[in-house]
């Protein structure tokens, strides 16, 4: 059993510090909002008072942020993570952030001589809690190694992409390729309908045709064809619109930062802006199908 230190128990945080309290582990949970620290200890996690209170003699650390101001904060400078932790403690941030922050904090945990992946996650809330998201891992191979063991409980896939920031890197072009994808899926979805299409049928058509992806098989922008999707339940996010909105965004900085042109990211980018400045703050990205079908995307 491992001493562990989960910051952030957000909607995915929670579910994966709760699946590290399954496999045996002392978790201590700290989050700015007393009640997600609270509902975490009535699933057997340990309250912690502040970052320093859980980080302090860990074993392990794992931190799911907001935002790379957010991670930069807790783990930089004399009273961060970085400077409390023993020097054989592994440090795992499995936020979404840009690469160069990530990089920023992978070399300060290297200066520190302590281990440190960026570790980003591809799943959504369910699989969060259901232990079964895909880790990309961004760090050298000691500190992948010692980072491994606790990703694997919360996840059925733990991939070392490369060196610092690598993860971050393979999480945003993931991201913005599920974004073109669903976005296609809920124009042909569209479509379809206006066509005179059983949307039923034409998903049992596209499903084993030559247009499947995810977003068609596992994410279902429409009512029916996937019980578990999201449409199900009037788009209540498994991932909300905004995060997808924040990945977009992320891709294009880093395309501008090496001189990549994306016109399909862009305009995904555009589109997901319009969603979540529309009706779609507080839906699941693949809400965006009632945008694309009152005929409001451009």
């Amino acid at each position: 059993m491992a001493v562990i230190a989960f910051i952030g128990l957000g909607n995915m945080g929670s579910g994966m510090a709760v699946n590290l309290v399954k496999a045996g582990h002392s978790v201590r949970g700290f989050d700015l909002n007393n009640d997600v620290v609270n509902a975490f200890a009535a699933k057997g996690g340990k309250p912690a008072a502040s970052v320093l209170e859980a980080v302090t003699g860990a074993d392990a650390v794992v931190t799911m942020l907001p935002a790379a101001k957010h991670v930069r904060s807790v783990y930089e400078g004399d009273e961060g993570i970085i400077a409390q932790v023993r020097p054989d403690c592994v440090l795992m941030d499995c936020s979404t952030i840009d690469v160069d922050s990530a990089r920023a904090v992978g070399e300060a945990a290297a200066k520190a001589g302590v281990k440190f992946v960026d570790a980003p996650v591809s799943g959504g809330v369910a699989a969060a809690e259901g232990g079964t998201l895909t880790f990309m891992v961004g760090g050298p191979e000691g500190a992948f190694e010692a980072a491994a063991p606790y990703l694997e409980k919360m996840g059925k896939a733990v991939i070392h992409a490369g060196d610092a920031g690598a993860g971050q890197a393979a999480k945003i072009c993931n991201n913005m390729l599920l974004a073109i994808h669903m976005i296609g899926t809920c124009e042909a979805f569209v479509l379809a309908e206006k066509l005179g299409l059983d949307l039923q049928k034409f998903f049992d058509i596209s499903s084993k045709a030559s247009g499947q992806s995810w977003s068609m098989t596992s994410y279902c922008p429409v009512p029916g064809p996937v019980p578990a999707a999201p449409s199900n339940r009037d788009y209540k996010p498994g991932f909300a619109a905004p995060l997808m909105l924040k990945d977009l965004r992320l891709a294009m900085e880093a395309a501008g930062s090496v001189g990549a042109k994306l016109p399909l990211g862009a305009h995904s980018e555009a589109l997901y802006t319009a969603f979540t400045e529309g009706d779609g703050a507080d839906k699941d990205f693949s809400g965006i199908i009632r945008m694309i079908a009152e005929g409001q995307a451009k």
